[in-house]
């Protein structure tokens, strides 16, 4: 039985065009970031990488992506999305979908979140591995001194907006 390809589409955002993969079949999202469709396809599980992929509307991500644009941080970590990746990263990559928009965590805190405290460098490398942002935020994680830390998909800059994107509807909701 032939697979069919994953679809693909991209959206317009302030930090770039974002670029989403995902299997038909179950609308997981199985790679993402801001980068041209063409290398976002390139991150795919090597599972998925023979289906190829195919322009396609993928109306339940430009839905997720558009509230999320629009002030509802908990949208993009809605959406389904899954990748390759041992028992820890896993679990890092779960902790992260976990961390509230607009509260940013830092390293350690979220090594404790995934179940092993003594492990920051380990969950600082399953951040530097992901594949699906922003769907699984690692932009929301900081370092402990409160720093940002770095961005593998468009650097602080892009980080910190994100951040601040995240934020606003908090400042809103804290002044009334």
């Amino acid at each position: 039985m032939t697979q069919s390809p994953l679809h693909a589409n991209e959206f317009a955002t302030p930090f770039g065009t974002l670029a989403v993969l995902v299997t038909e079949e179950d609308g997981v999202v199985r790679a993402s970031g801001f980068m041209p469709v063409n290398q976002i396809a390139m991150r795919v599980a090597s599972r998925f990488s023979p289906r190829g992929w195919e322009m396609a509307p993928l109306p339940h991500i430009d839905a997720a992506v558009q509230a999320w644009l629009a002030g509802d941080g908990a949208a993009i970590t809605s959406v389904a999305a899954q990748q390759d990746g041992g028992e820890f990263f896993q679990q890092v990559w779960q902790a992260m979908r976990e961390i509230p928009p607009g509260e940013p965590a830092s390293y350690g805190e979220l090594a404790a979140a995934a179940g092993r405290p003594r492990a920051v460098r380990a969950a600082g490398t399953a951040c530097a591995r992901n594949n699906l942002a922003p769907f699984v935020p690692c932009h929301r994680v900081v370092k402990s001194g409160g720093s940002l830390g770095n961005y593998g998909f468009g650097g602080v800059e892009m980080k910190a907006a994100m951040l601040e994107l995240e934020a606003a509807p908090a400042a809103v909701a804290t002044a009334r």
